[in-house]
């Protein structure tokens, strides 16, 4: 009995390693650019670049007279820049990460490999 359990567990190992480079580059990689994305979304709903744009042309605390209105004006302009930019640096950041899922596996490879792959002579 316990030649089986060992034979199924030895098996189920080895297939376990043999499919993880193949989950981790379907599954995985689906489920990492879900979870990427997601973060995007919620670093847009957090900066609302959008929302800023919307009202660029409503004055800021009711005040409805040409220096509130440019007031207003300047300070959402600002702001729209600013949220634009912080979320263009969020976007590379969510990238980032992605890659960093994609390349991990081939440097944990070369990490363990590296120093026995042979250098080619030019």
């Amino acid at each position: 009995m316990f030649l089986l359990v060992f034979q199924r567990l030895l098996l189920e190992a080895i297939l376990d390693i043999v499919y993880f480079p193949v989950w981790w580059f379907t599954k995985g990689l689906a489920h990492a650019a879900r979870w990427c994305f997601g973060l995007l979304k919620s670093g847009n709903n957090t900066l609302a670049p959008g929302l800023w744009i919307a009202n660029i042309f409503v004055p800021m605390y009711g005040q409805f007279d040409w220096q509130g209105r440019i007031i207003s004006f300047l300070m959402r302009f600002v702001q729209i820049i600013a949220r634009s930019i912080a979320l263009i640096a969020w976007l590379v950041f969510c990238f980032a990460l992605f890659l960093i899922w994609i390349l991990l596996p081939l440097a944990v490879v070369y990490g363990l490999a590296g120093p026995r792959i042979p250098k080619p002579n030019f």
